[in-house]
Parts: structure tokens; sequence; C-alpha cells
């Protein structure tokens, strides 16, 4: 696996963990897990990027 280093702000580091989380619970924690890392997302859309 390539490895590669980049700066992420604070709810861009909540986004990948919360699908690394969902990845790995499927398909146990499947519903929940995928509308958290759905919500991050559609909230992160609406505001102005910085």
């Amino acid at each position: 696996m390539k490895k590669i280093i980049i700066e992420v702000s604070e709810q861009e580091e909540e986004l990948l963990a919360a699908i690394r989380n969902y990845n790995k619970s499927f398909p146990d924690g499947y519903p929940e897990l995928l509308w958290y890392a759905q919500r991050l997302f559609d909230n992160m859309l609406r505001q102005p990027y910085e």
C-alpha cells in the first residue's frame, strides 16, 4: 500500500475515520455508520470550503 502524507482539516480527518470505521464494521454497523459518514460529507459540501 502506498502512503501519502497530506494536511487535512479536523472535519476531513473525521470523515476519513468514519469511512474507515464503516468499511471495517460492514455489515454489522452498516446503517448507522453509513448515515454518519454521509452526514459528515453533506455538511462539508454545504459550507464554504477554506
